[in-house]
């Protein structure tokens, strides 16, 4: 397994302090994510990969899983920007039923989606969203992008890396 430059485990502050906050999606009116305290292990990532992709050889070096949803679809970080930082990586979602596409152009964008009440399963849902206080605060620390529409995050996103989803598809066997 080839791991990314610069390998680095550790989550950033931001995501540290997301993966602090209670998210209530009981109702199913909320956000459905579970942030994970650590990112995976580079093993368990590959593992997950192989796993959902259906290939052996497939390899997770270029992902952070960070966090799931309740049928175990992964948040990750997808290093697709050699040599800059995690936090300037896009953030991915790839789904327990197939489903995978970029959900926030960097880690700031993914911030300010989860403060309009959008989380990385709810991306492509359409409907009135609940904004959180407790995530906006977060976001106004911690961002470096302004804040907008989880719409327009997302589809900005998808514009700037329009193959995702296709390059990921295609390790499927």
């Amino acid at each position: 397994m080839t791991e990314t430059p610069g390998d680095d485990r550790r989550l950033p502050p931001a995501l540290a302090e997301v993966a602090r906050v209670e998210f209530d999606y009981a109702d199913g009116d909320g956000i459905d994510f579970e942030p994970y305290a650590a990112f995976d292990s580079a093993g368990e990532t590959t593992r997950w990969l192989r796993r959902w992709t259906g290939n052996a050889e497939a390899d997770g070096c270029a992902y952070r899983v960070f966090g799931q949803d309740g049928a175990g679809g992964r948040a990750a970080l997808w290093h697709a920007r050699p040599g800059r930082p995690l936090t300037e990586q896009p953030v991915v979602y790839v789904g327990s039923e197939g489903e995978c596409d970029v959900v926030a152009g960097n880690l700031s964008d993914f911030l300010w989606l989860l403060a309009d009440g959008t989380g990385p399963a709810e991306a492509d849902e359409e409907g009135t969203k609940r904004p959180d206080a407790e995530l906006t605060a977060l976001a106004e620390r911690h961002a470096t992008t302004p804040r907008r529409p989880a719409a327009d995050i997302v589809r900005e996103a998808r514009a700037a890396f329009p193959a995702f989803a296709e390059d990921l598809r295609s390790l499927c066997r």
